[in-house]
């Protein structure tokens, strides 16, 4: 499992979106950066899409995923 509270580019406010983790700063859910991406989106598409959400936060979340993946 991947402990997002390690993440700094990620925030969990439970007045926000139901208490889900979202991009710090957005109501963006990181679960929806994995959901364009397994659709076939591209990252660039993505923060086209979801213009409050940063490259540098995008490419965060994607190498803490991929770390916290490569411990189990």
């Amino acid at each position: 499992m991947i402990q997002w509270d390690e993440c700094q580019s990620v925030e969990r406010v439970p007045e926000k979106v139901s208490g889900a983790w979202v991009f710090k700063g957005t109501r963006v859910p990181v679960n929806a950066l994995f959901e364009n991406l397994e659709s076939g989106a591209r990252v660039d598409d993505f923060l086209e899409w979801f213009p409050g959400v940063t490259r540098e936060q995008v490419e965060e979340v994607l190498e803490h995923a991929g770390r916290s993946l490569a411990e189990v």
